[in-house]
């Protein structure tokens, strides 16, 4: 790209640039970072779990994480607005990734690894991630804190923020920067004040779904600590079902989009495939076969410790079988929104608990088999 006089200040020293082409000939990982936008998010805590940070960026530390400067080498209309952004709070999530050893790979990779072009273009990978696995990781450790509790407009939002979007920076300098989101893509409201002359003065300030005042103190109970169970738990056994992938999706999603996902989460986490065949799952209750149901709901409550979540769990199932098999329904209040959401964080919060502490010979069908078992004693 031609810099010329206007952007001459762009230009690097040819031993700076010899330097960091050698540095990155011989570099075999990368350094991601992935800046997460905490949309309507209240003022919160600095927290630091494992390599996740959520803080407010200065425009100076916004510098240092995007560099602007290679932003603008690039494509000289690529600006980003960092004091607008520094007003909101952040998800800063870092990894670590192995380059491919093969020459070339990292830069047009879809010519150097092995394509089947025979294969199905079209297909859809079940499961598949929004945002890259490190993100939905460090969102999935966030959503187990009782955000429902904390929000102070439970009815309207139980989320205490959001997140639109996800900008990756890679300090590989074969890898080329990705366009910066405008600042416009996060929501604003106007704001009226007054100057000291009395004279009113309207600015654009971020939207904050406020949490309560006893919010912080809540937060802070997500460290390394919990960070550190959390992925000792995702190794589990109990964890080999998509539940990671529908707390997140719950989360992400909307309306019956979001309801759904919710029950989903707790399926996913007590369901086994035996329940749906009547003639080998075991009978129960005094001999009789109730169905998938009946028995992920008495798990529940047993996993709960409580017996109203089964019926909590069946009343919602309801609804979400009505709207599945198209049955003549009414709008499902926000209350039953808000009850699916506290019953999948619990459902995921205490088979956590469960991971950490069942013999690593215990099998997930033999964990749920007893839970099924000391659930109807």
């Amino acid at each position: 790209m031609w810099i010329g006089t206007k952007n001459a200040n762009l230009v690097m020293p040819v031993e700076t640039v010899a330097k960091r082409l050698d540095q990155g000939f011989r570099q075999i990982e990368s350094s991601r970072i992935h800046l997460c936008p905490l949309d309507c998010a209240d003022d919160l805590p600095t927290m630091k779990f494992g390599v996740n940070t959520i803080q407010k960026l200065s425009p100076d530390e916004l510098e240092t994480f995007i560099d602007s400067r290679r932003l603008v080498r690039t494509n000289s209309s690529w600006i980003i607005d960092k004091i607008r952004f520094s007003k909101f709070n952040w998800l800063i999530v870092e990894e670590r990734v192995l380059h491919d050893v093969k020459s070339g790979a990292r830069v047009i990779s879809d010519f150097f690894g092995s394509i089947d072009l025979s294969r199905d273009f079209g297909e859809i990978i079940p499961h598949k991630e929004k945002f890259p696995v490190a993100v939905e990781n460090a969102l999935f450790a966030l959503l187990l804190l009782p955000w429902e509790e904390l929000t102070s407009y439970g009815d309207f939002d139980w989320r205490g923020f959001r997140v639109p979007w996800v900008y990756t920076v890679d300090d590989d300098i074969f890898k080329r920067p990705a366009p910066p989101p405008s600042s416009d893509t996060l929501s604003w409201e106007p704001k009226i004040f007054s100057d000291q002359y009395g004279h009113a003065v309207e600015l654009e300030v971020p939207v904050c779904l406020p949490l309560q005042n006893s919010a912080n103190e809540k937060l802070r109970r997500l460290n390394d600590t919990t960070w550190s169970d959390l992925l000792r738990a995702l190794d589990s056994p109990l964890f080999a079902t998509p539940i990671k992938h529908f707390l997140v999706r719950a989360f992400l999603s909307d309306d019956i989009d979001e309801f759904l996902a919710h029950i989903t989460v707790i399926e996913a986490a007590l369901g086994l495939k035996i329940d749906f065949d009547a003639g080998s799952r075991p009978k129960i209750a005094q001999n009789k076969n109730p169905g998938a149901t009946f028995r992920v709901a008495t798990r529940l409550s047993r996993l709960l410790g409580r017996q109203s979540a089964a019926k909590e769990f069946q009343t919602l199932f309801k609804k979400r079988s009505e709207y599945l098999h198209g049955r003549k329904m009414i709008a499902i209040p926000s209350n039953n929104k808000i009850l699916a959401r506290r019953l999948a964080r619990e459902t995921v919060e205490h088979l956590m608990m469960a991971a950490l502490t069942i013999p690593s010979h215990k099998s997930r069908n033999k964990y749920l088999a007893d839970l099924l078992k000391t659930g109807l004693l």
